[in-house]
């Protein structure tokens, strides 16, 4: 849905804005950009029998899955990341799985929620996206106005339960000095997926064609840059998918749980 200047203006103002916007349906585009300053946050969603084991798992793997916040068992709610979030209506877009498969694609969850429901915030490469441009590095999906290239890849994570499968990664191109850089800024940020997993050389970790992202959309790499990969907090979809577990719930890919959380308080110093 397109939105007005006036209206989109107070989308991006500030985390509880955009949850509103979120909230009354008027907003289901990717959240890139909006609510500077704050944090961003994948999101799970998984019946809570599961719930120990999705949370071993995400232990076990901290640079795709590093927590910033766990739901109590049927509740909507995760305080430690805004008093008024509700995780059933405020995402832009969710995805429903069902066997593995997806299902449906929704803007609100709350006639799929239940008492026996636990909710996952990940964080988000949004967050590091900011430390870098205030840093001077440009990122050309952000100024291009399109989401981030994510690709599945042949590093494995670490098992836990019936969840296992390969790391999905995101991908900015960069010049050799900006990628030093970048590597840099993001070693300080652990909770938002830390330093890059890897640089140049994409068929060495399994991605056969970078013009094809499995998520996202294709971002241009110019012949005087480098792509640079950061462990992406989509992958419990793809885990999600090759555990085909009977339910689940996702964020689409782009649209993030924004929170009160300030991106400030996740560098590490």
């Amino acid at each position: 849905m397109n939105m007005s200047p006036t209206h989109q203006g107070q989308a991006f103002s500030n985390p509880l804005a955009v949850r509103a916007v979120c909230r009354n349906g008027s907003w289901e585009k990717e959240t890139s950009g909006t609510a500077p300053g704050y944090v961003q946050a994948n999101l799970a969603i998984l019946p809570s029998a599961l719930a120990e084991d999705f949370l071993r798992f995400c232990m076990r793997n901290p640079k795709p899955c590093p927590l910033v916040g766990i739901s109590e068992k049927g509740s909507p709610r995760i305080p430690e990341l805004g008093l008024d979030l509700d995780v059933r209506t405020d995402v832009p877009r969710y995805r429903v799985w069902k066997d593995g498969a997806l299902a449906a694609e929704t803007g609100d969850i709350n006639d799929l929620w239940s008492d026996d429901l636990v909710a996952f915030a990940i964080g988000c490469s949004f967050s590091f996206e900011e430390a870098l441009a205030s840093n001077g590095i440009k990122l050309r999906h952000v100024s291009e106005g399109h989401n981030v290239s994510m690709y599945r890849t042949n590093i494995e994570c670490v098992p836990a339960g019936p969840f296992s499968g390969p790391m999905v990664v995101s991908m900015r191109p960069l010049v050799p000095a900006d990628a030093i850089r970048a590597v840099q800024i993001t070693s300080r940020m652990p909770a938002v997926h830390g330093a890059p997993i890897h640089i140049g050389l994409p068929g060495s970790i399994g991605i056969a064609n970078m013009d094809q992202p499995d998520y996202g959309d294709p971002t241009r790499i110019m012949p005087d840059e480098l792509p640079v990969f950061w462990a992406c907090g989509v992958t419990p979809q793809a885990i999600i998918e090759a555990a085909r577990l009977k339910f689940a719930i996702t964020h689409a890919p782009g649209c993030m749980l924004v929170t009160d959380k300030p991106n400030a308080a996740l560098v590490a110093f």
